[in-house]
């Protein structure tokens, strides 16, 4: 379990330092990103989730940081491209809520 964890942390800090070089600054969407990750990884800790829904949400994260890398990648992040990316962060934010109280755990 402490080897997920570290997994999970690590791809979180190379996903933000990744983020940062030359692309043009989303600081809302990063600090939600890392919320996320937090959010995750404190279900693993606590048991709250299976090591399948840990892949899917993980999986969704993963989905959104490369719509945000398209979204930086001509230098310019839309107003459009904000709102889908707010849209997919608060669609995975309800996943994570939901897989973390469905009553399922790892024991």
């Amino acid at each position: 379990m402490n080897q997920l964890l570290r997994t999970l942390f690590l791809s979180a800090t190379l996903a933000a330092a990744g983020s940062t070089f030359a692309q043009p600054a989303t600081p809302r969407v990063d600090q939600r990103e890392t919320h996320q990750q937090q959010r995750i990884a404190q279900g693993v800790a606590s048991g709250q989730l299976t090591p399948r829904e840990t892949q899917r949400l993980e999986a969704e994260q993963a989905r959104i940081e490369r719509t945000e890398t398209r979204a930086k990648a001509d230098g310019v992040v839309t107003p459009a491209e904000r709102r889908h990316l707010a849209h997919e962060q608060n669609r995975a934010s309800r996943h994570i809520a939901k897989q973390k109280h469905d009553r399922q755990r790892l024991h």
